[in-house]
């Protein structure tokens, strides 16, 4: 009895601004085509179960190209595999916030699919001698939860969930997606299943002996440096998705190719260094990606760099760098204040723009926003409401 699990596959995710020959946003277009491979490889290897654990799609009203194309796919995976049990767990992003609004993910009951979006549901397919108990992000936010347990009739009994294990994330969770239901490991009664198929973190994870992550196909977020760097410090080589052997308890990591690499540069400590040095090393570090860096995703991250420095850089470099790669986002963090906060150097004290502006030059910014952008956009903000208090 092979079950094979993945989650948080995010169709119609879209970032940045370069857009293939058909006009797709490209970031989306390669979601949606990691999603058909992992497709491809399920129609060959014909597991008995399929769980996607939530969050099929990006945003609750989802582009009609993503809404046709995974009921595309989920309808040719239903065609191959019509023995299979083919399960679709509503996550937080498919789950509008009015209950009364409805799911979009009821239509891929259409395709062959068993669709548990709202209410906790149990699944029997006799046939597998598989019970399958699904509860979704929405079932998980009301004032009752269901009781997590198993109904001691199936000999395979699984729990399929999309929520927080509280405790298991790293602590910025850079991976994970907000608005999550918060669990604790003991809520899972991990013990008393076969399995336990979690959806919500992007990162592939082991909880415990008989409960996973199976993490997302792509990265996903407005954060993939810091989800790259949990999958490193886990020693993952990537994403992927999970195929677990229900009666040995064996479970294999199944990894996708990605059609782009995340690359998170070493940073640089522009404290001492001159224009030209900084030049030269953004240069060296870009030229020394693996592979090259055309088409690929990068964060440079320059820090305690003074404003008259940063005006200088050669931002004609800058700009190549950034027509090469998908997206090359050049983080650079000015020094943090060296005397009282609110007091300019010499000790003036700051006005409110220059306050504003200190503090958006410092935060970290997700990475499809340019900062520069952000601080006039907060200036225009501040100015806007302090035009007519100054006028009054």
């Amino acid at each position: 009895m092979r079950l094979a699990h993945l989650a948080d596959t995010h169709l119609g995710f879209r970032q940045y601004h370069r857009q293939t020959a058909a006009g797709l946003n490209q970031r989306e277009a390669d979601v949606a085509n990691v999603f058909r491979h992992t497709v491809d490889t399920l129609v060959a290897e014909q597991p008995d179960a399929i769980i996607i654990a939530g969050d099929v799609f990006h945003t609750v009203r989802p582009p009609n190209a993503a809404i046709v194309f995974a009921f595309q796919q989920l309808h040719r995976l239903r065609e191959a595999l019509p023995k299979s049990a083919i399960i679709v767990v509503g996550g937080n992003h498919d789950t509008p916030r009015s209950a009364e609004s409805g799911s979009i993910l009821r239509l891929f009951s259409a395709a062959g699919v068993d669709v548990v979006a709202e209410e906790a549901q149990r699944l029997v397919y006799p046939a597998l001698d598989l019970s399958v108990l699904v509860v979704p992000h929405q079932a998980l936010m009301g004032d009752v939860r269901p009781a997590l347990e198993p109904d001691g009739t199936a000999q395979h009994q699984v729990l399929a969930l999309h929520g927080e294990i509280a405790g298991t994330f790293p602590s910025d969770h850079a991976a994970m997606e907000y608005g999550g239901a918060v669990l604790t490991e003991g809520d899972l009664q991990s013990e008393r299943w076969s399995y336990v198929a979690l959806g919500h973190y992007h990162v592939m994870h082991q909880v415990n002996e008989r409960a996973w992550y199976a993490g997302a196909l792509e990265y996903v977020t407005t954060n993939p440096w810091g989800e790259r760097r949990d999958e490193v410090a886990r020693g993952l080589p990537g994403k992927g998705w999970l195929l677990a052997d229900l009666v040995s308890g064996e479970v294999e990591r199944r990894w996708v190719e990605q059609p782009r690499q995340v690359h998170d540069l070493p940073p640089i400590d522009a404290v001492g260094r001159s224009v030209a040095e900084i030049d030269r090393l953004l240069r060296a570090q870009l030229e020394a990606v693996p592979g090259g860096y055309a088409e690929q995703i990068i964060r440079q991250v320059v820090a305690e760099i003074p404003r008259h420095i940063a005006r200088d850089l050669d931002h004609a470099f800058i700009r190549q760098a950034k027509a090469g790669a998908l997206h090359y986002r050049l983080d650079l963090r000015r020094p943090a204040p060296t005397g009282p906060i609110g007091l300019a150097p010499g000790g003036r004290r700051q006005t409110l723009p220059e306050l504003l502006e200190d503090y958006l030059r410092r935060r970290p910014l997700p990475a499809e926003l340019d900062r520069d952008a952000v601080v006039a956009a907060g200036q225009a903000l501040l100015n806007a409401v302090r035009q007519p208090v100054e006028e009054a």
